[in-house]
């Protein structure tokens, strides 16, 4: 592991820390220490997911990217100093030949073939492309040729290499401040047919045969690993079942009302995917109609704007003191620190406006949002501190040529506000989210008595819904 792979590494993980309000991560115990391997992810979200695997991965990690990439400015220069190796794709590579294009990714996948035999890692998304699916969508063989031409080139009785399904979870992929979940699932095991090192004189059309079997296979493992659904309007409804069982047992105290984590709650879509699953092979009209209850009762929430947990009572405030606290945090921050706001206002806001704008306008998909929210922010934010920084301090040698009585600080003075831009910024963050938060407890308080009947049959639907729900889990274990 280079310097240079060490620094970029870690600063992607200070990007990483400052998007996303938690990043967890599971299953490094099934990283193998005595071979290398191979590791397989979907793609939802854009750059976000290579940062994340290499983020959290505990050893250093080889990614195919495709060749365009390269071409951008600083990220070509990242990826080059992570060691990426390019992969022409012939949507992309219009100006070279097919000849050159397939010679160009042979060599590629050799490449990451040589470092997989020799105990490293690479990671690939199969699917080739990023993508806004509930789903994988078509795989590439490409991942299928790699992991067996790293065992052709392996050295002989030394063990071969694995391959590991990576789920990423993100609970609002393109908002900052959201939670995501990287797991590391145990590696494949692979039957006898495909669980075999290809004799160098191998048919073509047999190993191609055997690759699409292989792909078969990491489609069907990573659907597994993502939970993945055939539609959004499915994701939702399981999601609101997931929901509406946490609040129904929280009410009956049989579960804390605390916040879950990532982890959890991505137990609890699996299990609610794989009992409709099994019920759909069963009684696919009983299905059907929870489906539509289901759905009846997330269109009645939402045209109310709660959630299943406020049916019981409100939002709970930050502290029962909130509007003494706010006061206090508002005299100490317009007495006490005027140039923290005034330079947090300054410059930070200007440049959340480009920042948003840019993004709405290059973004052609969500999968592409938080990737130039990152990039564009990563840039666009210090260089506006820095230069509130050099305006101010050029102020003062300018006022210096007037008033030659005032402190010779420009240095200060600039360092000074460009650090005040930073922290406004962070205070300002700080600062909205508890005034949202204050704002839908409100709301949430006067809905449920302005409502209070709705709110009452609902609470009803619920508990209804639970006993179905849970009576489906129940015929499931029999």
């Amino acid at each position: 592991m280079t310097r240079a792979y060490r620094a970029i590494v870690g600063f992607i993980r200070l990007l990483t820390w400052i998007f996303f309000r938690r990043v967890e991560v599971t299953g490094l115990d099934h990283l193998p220490a005595d071979r290398g391997g191979i590791l397989i992810a979907w793609h939802p979200n854009g750059l976000i997911d290579p940062c994340l695997i290499l983020a959290t991965f505990p050893r250093s990690v080889t990614f195919g990217a495709r060749h365009g990439l390269f071409s951008w400015p600083v990220l070509g220069w990242l990826m080059r100093g992570l060691g990426t190796v390019p992969i022409y794709r012939a949507a992309d590579a219009r100006k070279i030949t097919d000849d050159k294009r397939r010679s160009g990714n042979l060599q590629s996948i050799d490449a990451l073939a040589e470092a997989v035999a020799g105990g490293s890692f690479s990671a690939l998304f199969p699917e080739g492309v990023s993508h806004d699916e509930p789903h994988p969508v078509v795989l590439k063989t490409g991942a299928a040729r790699l992991y067996y031409r790293a065992r052709q080139l392996a050295e002989p009785g030394a063990p071969p290499p694995v391959i590991v399904p990576v789920g990423l979870h993100y609970d609002d992929k393109s908002v900052f401040g959201s939670n995501v979940l990287v797991a590391f699932h145990p590696p494949l095991e692979l039957d006898d047919e495909l669980d075999l090192t290809p004799p160098a004189d191998e048919p073509a059309e047999v190993g191609r045969e055997r690759g699409h079997r292989l792909t078969a296979e990491f489609d069907r493992v990573l659907r597994d690993v993502i939970h993945a659904t055939d539609d959004w309007e499915l994701h939702r409804l399981f999601m609101r079942a997931r929901s509406l069982i946490r609040a129904e047992l929280a009410s009956r105290g049989e579960r804390p009302v605390s916040a879950p984590r990532m982890e959890e709650l991505s137990q609890e879509f699996a299990r609610i995917r794989s009992g409709h699953q099994q019920l759909l092979e069963t009684d696919p009209d009983g299905v059907a109609k929870l489906e539509r209850q289901v759905g009846e009762y997330d269109s009645d929430l939402r045209a109310l704007g709660i959630e299943d947990h406020e049916l019981d009572e409100g939002p709970r405030l930050a502290s029962p003191l909130l509007p003494v606290l706010l006061a206090a945090q508002l005299a100490v921050s317009y007495l006490l620190l005027p140039p923290i706001l005034l330079f947090g206002a300054l410059v930070n806001l200007p440049a959340t406006i480009v920042l948003v704008a840019i993004t709405f306008a290059a973004s052609k998909a969500v999968k592409d949002q938080a990737t130039l929210k990152i990039l564009i922010g990563a840039v666009l934010y210090p260089a506006s501190w820095v230069a509130a920084g050099l305006l101010v301090a050029w102020g003062q040698i300018s006022l210096l040529e007037s008033y030659p009585t005032i402190p010779d600080t420009p240095l200060l003075a600039g360092v000074t506000v460009a650090v005040l831009s930073a922290v406004g910024g962070a205070l300002f963050l700080k600062l909205r989210k508890l005034v949202l938060e204050s704002w839908r407890a409100a709301r949430v308080r006067l809905t449920r008595k302005r409502r209070w009947y709705a709110v009452k049959r609902l609470k009803m639907e619920r508990a209804d819904l639970y006993e179905q729900l849970a009576e489906v889990g129940r015929s499931q274990r029999r």
